[in-house]
């Protein structure tokens, strides 16, 4: 239907409390977008570091985005099915059919198992696989196709894109040295 806020624009938006409960279920599914990126994200950015630094940094990020993911998996239920009356934004009972049941269970907080990589393997339990190319640009994209820059200036895309270009050229070094 669009893009509906996820962050209250001024006090209007507090007003009338199904409104306010829609922009609080917004903000809810799109900290799963970032999250469950996340996830992947840093995993493929790590294949191609340089940097001891910045190998360490992106390790210790992933599994937090992993847990932040797994935290919303479970809650997600938890959110209330409503229309909101201002804009028609409908948030459905996610525990009724078609929802619910063994295989849209809401509060699964470990992956399930599924096909990986070929349906002629046997499922297994994963977040997604790691892909290393193309990873930051992708990633640029999908925030900016989720309304996450909407109002940026030209500026910052070009700066964004540029960015995303150096870390997918980047190539990790066979060998680091002994870090600190």
């Amino acid at each position: 239907m669009g893009k509906f806020p996820a962050i209250p624009r001024n006090d209007g938006d507090l007003t009338p409390s199904d409104h306010i409960q829609a922009i609080a279920n917004t903000a809810g599914f799109h900290f799963a977008f970032i999250e469950q990126g996340g996830t992947s994200l840093y995993p493929s950015l790590a294949q191609r570091v340089s940097s001891p630094e910045v190998l360490r940094i992106l390790l210790s990020i992933g599994p937090t985005e992993t847990m932040h993911f797994q935290t919303w998996q479970d809650k997600a239920g938890n959110a209330p099915p409503l229309t909101d009356p201002t804009n028609g934004l409908v948030f459905p009972d996610l525990n009724a059919a078609p929802f619910g049941g063994e295989d849209f269970q809401t509060n699964l907080i470990m992956p399930e198992p599924c096909p990986f990589l070929s349906r002629n393997f046997p499922p297994c339990s994963i977040i997604r696989p790691t892909n290393t190319k193309g990873a930051a640009t992708a990633a640029a994209a999908a925030l900016t196709a989720d309304g996450l820059f909407i109002g940026q200036t030209p500026a910052f895309f070009e700066a964004l894109a540029d960015l995303a270009a150096d870390a997918d050229r980047a190539r990790a070094r066979r060998e680091f040295e002994e870090g600190p």
